[in-house]
């Protein structure tokens, strides 16, 4: 199957992108829900930044191309270390969703 061009238009204010560090993933039959907030450390509150919904498909093919991605990233630039691992702080889980 030959490969599609797709033409995508980026704005300015889009293209500064929005600092998150922590998203909260929910989902439902037919719709995954990404929620990117900003907290700062130490806070219980935090502001979500933005919201993204996706179908069950798109949603595993993000995951996909993030797996791939940070593959490819480590093996440039080293081991990625998770905060995890290593007893960080994890804000709670919030109606059943994940987070990352």
């Amino acid at each position: 199957m030959p490969e599609q061009k797709i033409d995508i238009n980026l704005n300015e204010e889009v293209a500064q992108g929005i600092y998150s560090n922590l998203a909260i993933i929910s989902h439902s039959n037919t719709e995954f829900v990404l929620d990117f907030v900003s907290i700062l450390p130490g806070m219980q509150k935090g502001n979500v930044r933005s919201r993204i919904i996706m179908t069950p498909q798109n949603a595993k093919r993000l995951l996909q191309a993030l797996a791939d991605n940070v593959t490819k990233f480590e093996q440039q630039s080293g081991v990625i270390e998770d905060n995890q691992q290593r007893g960080g702080e994890i804000p709670p889980i919030i109606n059943g969703g994940g987070f990352a």
